[in-house]
This record gives C-alpha cells, sequence and structure tokens, in this order.
C-alpha cells in the first residue's frame, strides 16, 4: 500500500496535481478545502461525489486534532484545549481573548527535548513533531469548537518550533495562503529558547513574525542551571544572532523572562539583565515581557510575588529597558505550558487508557 498522503499539508497547487494525477478535476481542490477549514471530515463533505469520499478516505491521511478535554475559565473566558492528534497523542492549544481579537496560542511538537527546568512541557522529553497540517488544525478546530475567528496565533505552546523548522516554516506559510487562512505573519509570535542557526535561518524566510525569545536569566551560570540550551548557545552568541535578526527583518524582539522566586527575580538581577541586553543588542529597541511563573507541582520553582516583579520592572525602567508583566490569563484552570497534558498522561499511566 502506497504512503498516505497529508492533504492538509499541502499549498493548492500541490492539492491540485494530487487529485489530476488520482483522475480528478483541479475545481475539486477548493471544494474539499473548504471543508477541511470548517473542520469537516472526508465523509462530511456533501458536494462531493461518494467515490471521491472513499478515495480521499484511502488516500489521504486525516490530521485534523478532535478535542480530548477543554477547559474554560470562569474568570476570563480562557479556553484550554487537549487536542487528540491521529496517532493518539495529545498537544495543548489556549484560546485567549483580547480587545484587539482571539488568540490561540498551539503547540509545535508532541512533547520537547529542551528540558528548561520549570516547565511541564518537557516532562517525559520529545515524543515527535507536529505536522505543518496538525498545527493548522489545532487554529481550525479552534475556531469551529468555539464559534470564535482567531486572529492571532502564538507559537508558545508544547514544544520548541525551532527544533521543527521546516514543518513550523511551511505551516507559516500554508497558514498566510489567501485558500487558507489568510493569517497574516505579522499577526504571528514564535517563541524560541534560543536555536541560534535557525534564528539566523528564519531571518531569510521573508516572513515578518514576531520572534519571541525565552531568556529567563541574565548571566550564563544561571541560565545554565535552568535551560541546557544555554550550553550550547550561550547569552552572548543568542544576543548576536538577536541583532543580526533584527538588522536583516527589522522586526522587533520580545525578551520573554518568567520570574522564579529566589532564582532569577532580584533588583539585582534586573540591573544585570539590562546591561547584558544594552551591551549585547547595543541600539536595537528592547522590549522584556516578564511572566509570573504558573507553578508546576512536578518542578521546585515558586512565583515571584507582585511587589517583587513591580520592583523588576522598575529597576529596569531605570537602566532603559521598557518591561512590562504579562496579564494572567486562565489562571483557574491547566494554563501552564503542558500541565493539562501531563495531569492526562499521568492518569492514564495511573489507570490504564483512558
Amino acid at each position: 500500500m502506497s504512503e498516505l498522503i497529508d492533504i492538509l499539508s499541502l499549498f493548492p497547487e500541490e492539492a491540485q496535481r494530487f487529485l489530476v494525477e488520482n483522475g480528478e478535476p483541479k475545481f475539486r481542490e477548493k471544494q474539499i478545502f473548504s471543508w477541511l477549514m470548517k473542520g469537516k471530515s472526508f465523509d462530511e463533505m456533501k458536494n462531493l461525489p461518494l467515490a471521491l469520499q472513499k478515495k480521499l478516505g484511502e488516500r489521504c491521511l486525516f490530521t485534523l486534532p478532535s478535542v480530548a478535554e477543554k477547559q474554560v475559565s470562569k474568570m476570563d473566558g480562557t479556553v484550554k484545549y487537549l487536542f487528540r492528534l491521529f496517532d493518539g497523542a495529545c498537544v495543548e492549544s489556549v484560546l485567549m481573548h483580547y480587545s484587539y481579537g482571539d488568540t490561540l496560542c498551539i503547540s509545535s511538537q508532541v512533547g520537547c527535548r529542551m528540558g528548561c527546568k520549570f516547565c511541564a512541557s518537557t516532562l517525559g522529553g520529545k515524543e515527535r513533531d507536529l505536522l505543518p497540517s496538525e498545527m493548522l488544525g489545532q487554529i481550525v478546530m479552534a475556531q469551529a469548537d468555539s464559534g470564535c475567528h482567531v486572529s492571532h496565533v502564538v507559537m508558545m505552546g508544547i514544544g520548541e518550533p525551532l527544533d521543527n523548522y521546516e514543518n513550523v516554516i511551511r505551516f507559516l506559510k500554508l497558514a498566510a495562503h489567501p485558500e487558507r487562512l489568510g493569517l497574516s505573519p505579522r499577526r504571528v509570535s514564535l517563541s524560541t529558547c534560543g536555536i541560534v542557526p535557525r534564528i539566523h535561518d528564519l531571518a531569510k524566510e521573508e516572513l515578518p513574525v514576531t520572534l519571541s525569545v525565552s531568556l529567563h536569566a541574565s548571566s550564563n551560570q544561571t541560565r545554565n542551571q535552568i535551560m541546557p540550551i544555554n550550553h550550547k548557545y550561550p547569552i552572548e552568541e543568542l544576543l548576536g544572532a538577536c541583532k543580526a535578526y533584527f538588522e536583516e527583518t527589522g522586526r522587533r524582539i520580545s525578551f520573554e523572562y518568567t520570574l522564579l522566586s529566589g532564582v532569577n527575580d532580584s533588583q539585582e538581577t534586573a540591573q544585570e539583565l539590562g546591561q547584558v541586553l544594552r551591551r549585547g543588542l547595543g541600539k536595537m529597541p528592547i522590549h522584556v515581557n516578564l511572566i509570573r511563573l504558573n507553578e508546576v507541582k512536578e518542578r521546585d520553582f515558586q512565583r515571584s510575588g507582585a511587589e517583587r516583579a513591580k520592583a523588576f520592572i522598575d529597576t529596569l525602567a531605570k537602566v532603559g529597558i521598557t518591561a512590562t508583566l504579562r496579564r494572567r490569563l486562565g489562571a483557574d484552570v491547566d494554563a501552564a505550558c503542558g500541565q493539562l497534558r501531563s495531569k492526562t498522561l499521568k492518569s492514564t499511566d495511573d489507570h490504564g487508557e483512558t
């Protein structure tokens, strides 16, 4: 039997070519994808001949995920999805409501191998990369389930996007295509822990995404302890890549910084952070997005207090660095990356298949 075609990962011309090779007219491509973009399966495509529905079921991989679990915040309406993929693996997405539109935080891998010590996504390591269609599918199914229009996407869920580089780039181009989602790359924020060669590659892609760099420390000593990637790409090298990215694209970079009580949240650390950023980035505009930790019971780190966070912001301001504290959404659900998936996997381990 020939390998199944991942049809949702195909651009229109590729899908048309596949159809022609299988004895179907090109115009069927628009019909098929009008259904797929609504989250419908092949046997729900009622304006297609039954023979074509059967052919699609036999020759194509259906990769739209299903909703395995959903939590809705009573505080702000944030929706946490656990999506089940075609092979039974699960990933998370979070739908957040803002004044400027609805934002979906999506996953790029099943699990993560980066090993950041405060993150639930890395528990259990990486299982596999997501296909472009599986990233696209998170948006499609969140829209279909919620009735919302996702206007912005944040690639900050489970996984390291730049560790799944080719699939992520194809996803971004597919999402932007007017015959798919028509999502402008300018409305996409891609978060990385700092895979330096891929930052240089991304700068050449002509995809004007907003790059968010997970820094979380002001020194190599601290970053080595909480982010293993720093052993390979230390802060100085990472900031050099960020500066080159800005010079090539003109796109401002946001630096993510999770405050860990007693680890990286002192005013002295804030002052050191400001100096390190200014030294490494020169006159490049700098914005630090501070995050109060969503505590993970399998990890030992604790959330910094509100006053400590304010003092950190004030100290950065004194050295000329703009910083804001990210608004916490979904505080009453499992909103931290990997929490819901981890809980589900643990339940499966404890009680057998669910």
